[in-house]
């Protein structure tokens, strides 16, 4: 169970989506687990990060700094809250978008304990003034308040106790190589594979009191997008209609016909993939078509189409994106049991010229 708290209140509400809301953030509290050992999935990066704090331990330092990357809901909150326990320190939380000012930052770094863990989330929505100061905080454990304005203005240094600084992002491509360089330690969290997230449900189900057996969770973990967010947001859902039209026992049967009435497929699509899919492929032979033009077509803004159902039709490599415009792959006529007219384009976006 691995969950990122990143929220966002103009986000579509999708079964399937990886933005926690309330009734995510409230359950995910009592299913993080407490220290590595309980922490499922992210092999690598858990060994790496368990030498990383067992030597500052052993040195009696705080830990370096660390940076994890990686999309929503795989356990970058999780870690940075193990992070803390597994140092012994206590942890403050906050978000880039929040840190408008550069004095906003220094109030919080002003107040931080020695040895106290700074979770940042969303850090490359910092604003520059702001990541600027935070250069020298990191490096120096320093930084200098400015008091006054034009020539008369005096930079003041303040000393700040060590600390480690535990940066999230989703989007690590737009963190400028200085401040990225600033982390003595960096992960990218991977997407789950179906047999970690068969763990993570069947945890997440003993903690919530649920009886399933192996098939139930490997059905729901088939449908989870690889991410454990989405499993256990899966497992409340078929938990509610196993109470309901059934025993309260999860089964294969169970879990099917639970996401059969919540419309998530056997590969994880909702209303939405779907809806771009069976645009692209009866309305406009598989493509190629324009991002504005099968927006149109789905009835949905063209940012939600880009931003929302496109990564992980991508990903599914059910849909490619090419110069000439949106493409569907053969495993896309495939997965909605449609046959491509003769003379199609391919998932390369190029015209068969033979037909075949």
């Amino acid at each position: 169970m691995n969950w990122d708290d990143t929220t966002d209140d103009t986000a579509p509400e999708r079964l399937v989506g990886s933005v926690a809301d309330r009734e995510d953030q409230a359950v995910e509290a009592a299913l993080r687990p407490k220290d590595l050992d309980e922490f499922i999935g992210q092999e690598k990066v858990r060994e790496q990060l368990d030498l990383v704090l067992r030597a500052a331990r052993a040195r009696g330092a705080t830990a370096d700094h660390v940076l994890l990357s990686g999309a929503p809901g795989l356990g970058k909150t999780t870690l940075s809250m193990i992070i803390a326990a597994e140092m012994g320190a206590p942890i403050r939380i906050t978000s880039g978008p929040a840190i408008q000012h550069a004095g906003d930052l220094a109030a919080i770094l002003s107040s931080l304990q020695e040895g106290e863990v700074l979770f940042l989330d969303e850090i490359h929505r910092m604003s520059r003034p702001a990541e600027e100061m935070l250069y020298m905080a990191m490096e120096d454990f320093r930084v200098d308040v400015i008091v006054g304005k034009g020539p008369g203005a005096t930079a003041i240094p303040l000393e700040l106790p060590p600390f480690t600084l535990v940066g999230a992002t989703t989007r690590a491509g737009l963190l400028p190589p200085p401040l990225r360089d600033r982390f003595g330690f960096t992960a990218h969290m991977e997407f789950y594979e179906p047999a970690e997230l068969e763990r993570v449900i069947h945890r997440s189900a003993n903690l919530l009191d649920v009886e399933i057996d192996t098939d139930g969770a490997a059905e729901i973990a088939g449908r989870s997008r690889g991410t454990p967010r989405i499993a256990n947001r899966l497992l409340r859902r078929v938990r509610d209609y196993a109470q309901v039209k059934a025993d309260g026992f999860i089964t294969r049967d169970i879990a099917g016909a639970a996401l059969a009435v919540y419309e998530v497929d056997a590969r994880g699509l909702d209303r939405l993939d779907r809806g771009v899919l069976e645009a692209l492929l009866k309305l406009f032979g598989g493509g190629p078509v324009g991002l504005s033009t099968l927006a149109v077509a789905v009835g949905e803004e063209r940012e939600t189409v880009e931003e929302v159902a496109e990564p992980f039709l991508v990903r599914e490599g059910l849909l490619a994106r090419t110069p000439r415009g949106r493409v569907a792959t053969p495993a896309a006529w495939a997965h909605l049991g449609l046959t491509p007219p003769r003379g199609t384009t391919g998932g390369n976006g190029q015209q068969n010229l033979f037909g075949a």
